[in-house]
């Protein structure tokens, strides 16, 4: 990453982790993945049940690989049906998420298909951790909105084995098909819970 780059990603952050504050929602800056890694698992106890969603940053930064290795109880999906991961997921002690984009004062975009992770990031989990690089944080909702939706949801529809518009084109149509991705949207803008919202921003590209 261009130094310059870097330097603005990380007076950026400073001011991303203040909006989060004023929405209840503690914020985290990480100079590297390593660095994230090692918040990450600051913020989870060991014993802990940990429940994922769809979050590749949490690879990225080697979290997964950590607590499949640690002393937690790492649910992974995997290895378990569809509902039963998801019930296990919304009462587990902390949950793993990131964002498919998020405003430079806080307020954080996901879309879903099945509605299990925007479901666990409202409500159910005891703790939600949010694992998001800094390519995700956009100016205002508007971008944030376009964002999730032309950029995280094609790349996301390329992922799976869906028949969608924006997997051929690249751009959101807005469509009703039976593959559809965009189910269920959660614009987070304050968490109601003090201490249950922890997000970490990464000074690198993470996900999608």
């Amino acid at each position: 990453m261009d130094k310059n780059v870097y330097k603005r990603n990380e007076m950026l952050a400073q001011t991303v982790i203040k909006g989060l504050a004023s929405r209840n929602i503690t914020g985290y800056y990480a100079e590297n993945k390593e660095a994230a890694l090692r918040q990450a698992l600051a913020l989870i106890p060991e014993g802990s049940t940990v429940g994922k969603g769809g979050c590749m940053s949490a690879y990225e930064i080697g979290l997964v690989d950590a607590l499949q290795k640690g002393n937690y109880n790492y649910l992974d999906r995997d290895k378990m049906d569809a509902r039963e991961g998801f019930l296990a997921a919304i009462d587990a002690d902390v949950f793993l998420t990131s964002v498919n984009a998020m405003t430079d004062d806080g307020i954080l975009v996901n879309i879903d298909g099945n509605a299990n992770r925007v479901s666990c990031i409202a409500h159910g989990p005891r703790k939600v951790i949010f694992i998001v690089g800094m390519n995700k944080v956009c100016g205002d909702l508007d971008h944030a909105m376009k964002r999730a939706r032309n950029v995280a949801a094609p790349i996301n529809a390329m992922r799976f084995d869906v028949n969608t518009p924006c997997k051929k084109t690249g751009k959101c149509y807005d469509c009703k098909t039976p593959d559809t991705i965009c189910c269920q949207f959660l614009i987070t803008r304050y968490s109601k819970h003090k201490d249950r919202m922890h997000l970490i921003l990464v000074n690198d590209d993470l996900g999608f």
